[in-house]
């Protein structure tokens, strides 16, 4: 990486955000999540949910006692288990940025945070109005060095009391489509590069939010403008934008050299907590892999066999197989898992509507569907209760579907091609509701470009 130092791989942070919108997790759902850091050897829970009110929209309040008990047991626990907790304050919202009384009140919080022994810190200011007030008009020449004048005089006051700080900051602009777009202003993260102290770590998420690959030429090229080796922020399993899905695939699209060229990779996961098994195990597995032969796929169904374990039933026994192809039909934001795409191929072969009927074919699509769906029916019946409430209306979901279709082929099989009726599948009740009518307005192409449902494609 030109100009910029490379980040050695022990001093690699690698960890759990919760940074997600959404209600944040509970006490007790944090402490099982430390537990799963520790058994896969993660070594940072970065706090920052969005919506605790007091880290986002009412920074400016403080802790009252009995949240600050909270915080000191989790923090007491991130030590139990050689897990560096870092928090995070994000004021971006409405923050004057030239006001001494404001940045009183961020060292404030911090020192609340300090007192219950945190040691490492970050200021966020993404997903915010990319526009100054007269004050902070008059007082900085752009909205770059705005951020950095608070970020900087933040850090240098936590530094002169903690030696050992670790210091994070998220850019407005934190993707490359966002930097393409000039959020921010247009020299926004190359001002951050001059501007930022060096002991100032900078949150980068890749290419997108949502970033199916990072590629190394990413990760080096805004290595180059902000002067440093950038901090992965990575969103690649988070669910907080479409309530209907989660994500347990596996950690991937990132190449093992990335590791050597950036600060750190911190995941932002799933909102439920419980359903991130496999994404942490196999984020794990490749921020700990020595070879460069690196499977994603193999180290997916290594981890789903483990977490296979978790589904015991009251009822009949979940086979592995079938539990395979349930968790590829949740795989990641664009991408099926290898079962998966069979069942939708298999699917959309079976039911075009110039397709001949081909009993050979029904049947291969009933191997997998049959399945699945009994798979689903299953899952009401889970021990772990709570697995079954983070998991039980995307199953929902899958299981109607199922039932849909295979409704359809019995139908289809005893001649009745003109259309058919389900006694569960009733207008408004399935499919329904206004964002539902909404959302068949308009169709989304391959490309992302959407047209009226009425345009032919």
């Amino acid at each position: 990486m030109t100009n910029v130092e490379s980040c050695p791989e022990n001093d690699l942070m690698h960890g759990v955000i919760e940074g997600f919108y959404g209600p944040p997790w509970s006490h007790e759902e944090r402490l099982t999540v430390l537990d799963c850091m520790a058994a896969f050897g993660l070594n940072t829970y970065f706090y920052a949910p969005k919506d605790d009110l007091k880290q986002r929209l009412l920074w400016r309040e403080a802790y009252v006692e009995s949240e600050l008990r909270l915080l000191r047991d989790l923090i007491e626990s991130c030590r139990q288990r050689g897990i560096q907790f870092v928090f995070a304050l994000s004021p971006g919202l409405d923050m004057k940025y030239s006001s001494k009384a404001e940045l009183s009140l961020l060292k404030a919080k911090c020192h609340q945070i300090r007192q219950l022994g945190g040691e490492h810190f970050a200021i966020l200011l993404d997903d915010i109005p990319d526009v100054m007030g007269e004050e902070d008009q008059a007082s900085f020449s752009d909205f770059a060095a705005a951020h950095c004048h608070v970020a900087n005089q933040l850090y240098l006051w936590l530094k002169e009391s903690m030696p050992t700080l670790r210091f994070l900051f998220c850019p407005t602009p934190y993707c490359a489509r966002m930097r393409r777009a000039q959020l921010g202003g247009s020299q926004y993260l190359e001002r951050v590069g001059q501007l930022l102290n060096q002991g100032i770590d900078v949150f980068w998420t890749g290419p997108e939010i949502i970033s199916s690959e990072i590629p190394l030429s990413d990760v080096q090229e805004i290595g180059r403008v902000l002067q440093r080796p950038p901090l992965i922020w990575d969103n690649l399993h988070a669910n907080d934008y479409d309530g209907r899905r989660f994500y347990c695939g596996p950690y991937s699209g990132r190449p093992l050299s990335l590791r050597k060229e950036v600060r750190g990779i911190l995941h932002n996961p799933n909102n439920e907590a419980l359903l991130n098994y496999v994404p942490w195990k196999t984020f794990a597995d490749y921020v700990h892999a020595t070879s460069d032969g690196w499977d994603a796929r193999d180290a997916y169904l290594r981890a789903m066999q483990q977490w296979h374990d978790s589904f015991q039933s009251q009822g009949r026994p979940i086979s592995l197989e079938a539990f395979l192809l349930f968790g590829d039909c949740f795989y990641l934001p664009q991408e099926h898992g290898e079962k998966a795409q069979l069942l939708l191929a298999r699917a959309q072969k079976l039911f075009s509507a110039s397709a001949a009927r081909n009993p050979e074919e029904a049947n291969l699509f009933k191997d997998l569907a049959i399945p699945l769906r009994d798979t689903c029916r299953e899952m009401v019946h889970l021990k772990n209760r709570s697995l079954f409430t983070a998991l039980y209306r995307r199953n929902w979901d899958l299981r109607e579907e199922m039932d849909l279709l295979l409704h359809c082929l019995d139908q289809m099989e005893q001649g009745k091609e003109q259309g058919f009726y389900s006694d569960y599948h009733l207008p408004g009740t399935y499919r329904g509701g206004l964002l539902a009518d909404l959302q068949s307005l308009l169709k989304q192409q391959s490309d992302a470009s959407f047209r009226t449902g009425s345009h032919e494609s």
